[in-house]
Formats: C-alpha cells, sequence, structure tokens
C-alpha cells in the first residue's frame, strides 16, 4: 500500500528550503509528484551561517528556528498551490530542519526547526528529529539517503555509486550482490561556497566562473587532504570542524575556487578508489552538479559521469524527495539507516513524531 508523503530538506547551503510529493510503500514503490524550493534571503541565509559556524547566543538560535520553520510552512503551502490534488492527498510529513552542528566524534547532532508549528498548520503528522537515534545507537548520524539511493537504483548494474554534493559530500557504493557501502567523503560545495561569500560577496560560484579563472595549487590539495577524516573507511559522517585545515588564504580568490574544487572531487575519487570495486560511473545529485569546474574535475578522475536527470530525477529536490521517503519508512517501522550506512550497532528505524490535536 502506498502513501503520499510531504518531504522537508534545508541544506548546508543555507539557500532555502527544498519541498517536495512522494508517493511511496516506503521501499522500492516510489513515485515523484513535484517538488520546489523557497529561497532564503541574503539576510536569513546569513544569519543561518553564522549559526552553522559560531556559537551564537540561544535567543538567536531560538529566533532562526521560528523563521525557517515558517519558510518551511510557506513551502508546503507552495505545495499545495503548484500541485492541489497530489498535496491534498499527503498523510505525512518528513521534516528534516536545519543542521547547525554534527559532531559525530562526540555523538552530538543539532537540526533546527519546529515539528509542532508544521503539524498544527497542516492538520498532519510530523515526522522530525531523524539522526539522534542512529547517533544513539553508535552510528554517525550520517548520511541518511544511502537506503533511498538503493532503492532508486535497484536496477542499475552493479557496481554503481550514487554522489550527493551538498555541503558535504557523501557515496553510496551499491555493490553486485546487493551490499551497500555508504558515508562523507569530504567537503562537497561548502567550503568554496563559503570562499566565494567572503572573498567576492556572491552566494556561490555562479556557473564556475571564479574556479574557471583560476589554477588549482596541487600542494594545498596534498595538504588538505593529509587529514586524518580522509584516511579513515567507510562509513564514516563529517564533523562540521573537520575540515576548517583547509587553507587557501595564500591564494587569488580565483586559485583559490579552483583548488577548493579540487580537493573536493580528489576527496571523493580517493573515497571511491578504496571501495570493494570501482564502478562504470558515477550518478550524481546535489547542488554540486551545477558546477562546471567540479563536475569536470570528477569526469576527469572517473572517465564517466552522469547527472540523475538522465534517470528523470531532480538533482535539486532528491534529498526533500528522502526525508518524504523515509517518513513513510518510519510509519511502517522500516529501517532508515543499517550500520553499513552510518556505523550503527543495528538497523535502526529512527526519528520521532508529533501530532497536534
Amino acid at each position: 500500500m502506498t502513501k503520499v508523503a510531504i518531504g522537508l530538506m534545508s541544506g548546508t547551503s543555507c539557500d532555502g528550503v527544498d519541498a517536495a510529493l512522494l508517493q511511496t510503500d516506503g521501499e522500492s514503490d516510489i513515485t515523484f509528484l513535484g517538488g520546489l524550493t523557497v529561497s532564503y534571503g541574503n539576510e536569513l541565509r546569513g544569519r543561518l551561517q553564522e549559526a552553522s559556524q559560531h556559537d551564537v547566543p540561544l535567543t538567536e538560535l531560538l529566533r532562526l528556528e521560528r523563521e525557517i520553520t515558517e519558510h518551511h510552512v510557506q513551502a508546503v503551502r507552495s505545495l499545495f498551490n503548484d500541485y492541489p490534488s497530489e498535496a491534498k492527498q499527503a498523510t505525512i510529513v518528513g521534516f528534516h530542519g536545519h543542521t547547525v552542528r554534527h559532531m559525530p566524534g562526540e555523538a552530538l547532532t543539532l537540526q533546527i526547526g519546529n515539528p509542532w508549528l508544521l503539524a498544527k498548520e497542516f492538520a498532519l503528522p510530523v515526522i522530525s528529529d531523524f539522526r539522534r537515534c542512529d547517533m544513539a545507537a553508535g552510528g554517525q548520524g550520517a548520511p541518511l539517503v544511502a537506503m533511498f539511493h538503493r532503492a532508486l537504483f535497484a536496477d542499475e548494474a552493479r557496481p554503481t555509486v550514487v554522489l550527493n554534493l551538498g555541503g558535504v559530500a557523501n557515496v553510496t557504493w551499491l555493490g553486485e550482490n546487493d551490499e551497500i557501502i555508504a558515508g562523507d567523503s569530504g567537503p562537497g560545495c561548502g567550503l568554496i561556497d563559503e570562499w566565494t561569500q567572503t572573498m567576492a560577496d556572491l552566494p556561490h560560484d555562479i556557473d564556475g566562473r571564479l574556479a574557471l579563472a583560476g589554477k588549482v595549487d596541487d600542494a594545498t590539495v596534498e595538504a588538505a587532504l593529509r587529514a586524518d577524516f580522509f584516511a579513515q573507511p567507510l562509513p564514516k559522517a563529517a564533523d562540521r570542524y573537520d575540515f576548517d585545515h583547509v587553507d587557501v588564504s595564500t591564494l587569488s580568490v580565483e586559485d583559490g575556487a579552483a583548488t577548493l574544487c579540487a580537493v573536493t572531487a580528489e576527496a571523493i575519487y580517493r573515497a571511491v578508489k578504496n571501495l570493494p570495486a570501482m564502478p562504470k560511473y558515477i550518478w550524481v545529485t546535489g547542488g554540486g552538479v551545477h558546477h562546471p569546474v567540479i563536475m569536470k574535475m570528477l569526469e576527469d578522475r572517473f572517465g564517466e559521469i552522469k547527472n540523475i536527470r538522465e534517470r528523470g530525477l531532480n538533482p535539486d529536490t532528491l534529498e526533500a524527495e528522502c526525508f518524504a521517503w523515509l517518513a513513510v519508512r518510519h510509519q511502517l517501522q522500516l529501517p532508515l539507516t543499517i550500520p553499513e550506512t552510518t556505523g550503527c550497532e543495528k538497523p535502526i528505524s529512527g526519528g520521532a513524531v508529533v501530532n497536534f490535536v
């Protein structure tokens, strides 16, 4: 039996809220019904970035939580406006919130967002707090998309790899006998976004213009990848501070952008190279698919990469769709994470449900 679910995601890039509608049985029966993004304004984006990078006053964090929840409410309203017949069938919401801390080495994670406001506004049960149950079971709380990747790519020739290029990059390796290994490979677009915002006063490296004009400093790349995180095998999840050591401050704006792209691409390549078998090609999703330099660097390393749009999937809303799928799995008490994806001690059906009645 299938259900229609709403999925909501606010990524570490702080761009806005991704919202999606999905019809699914919580396993391999998956139908995409529509999705959209409601962008954050520059002021709110800056405050979210500040909260994610520094210890801000508690009252500011509470105000941020209220404001981003209001943006999530707006995103769901937009779904009802744009896809009225499909949205009216929704029976559950999967709400990730916005991560301001993820420190798996200390079993600490925090996603802000008030599920009660969503539950009250739309009279639907809301599943949130997806990560802490996994961490209580010894897992690293991430990545949560791996099981969804396996369901979506069940008919793909193996081995195959699905790469999610968000603020942090994570990979899902699928083997010939349905094996799965997942984890964070290193920085995604987070470092170059932060560099671009600081040095060029731009929200991100639009069309890769800065990196295209720069030259990679190979010594900086090698120094960056000597950090302990990159030597650890998958499954693993990135701490917020794992990549603060990557220093391009002596480089020009353009060379710094190109070098940060190379750090991302090389970290992904080395993580995949250490898996049981190299895939024929890599399927790429997430905001990083729009950065031509990162995509070219990946192609140079792997020989062939493919945007998931070639499978009729949307790289910009796939994570939101994932949380719709995870919400249904939570209702069915199916596992959201397993030892091979997060390092948890046993399969875990995480998340917490709220109902406003």
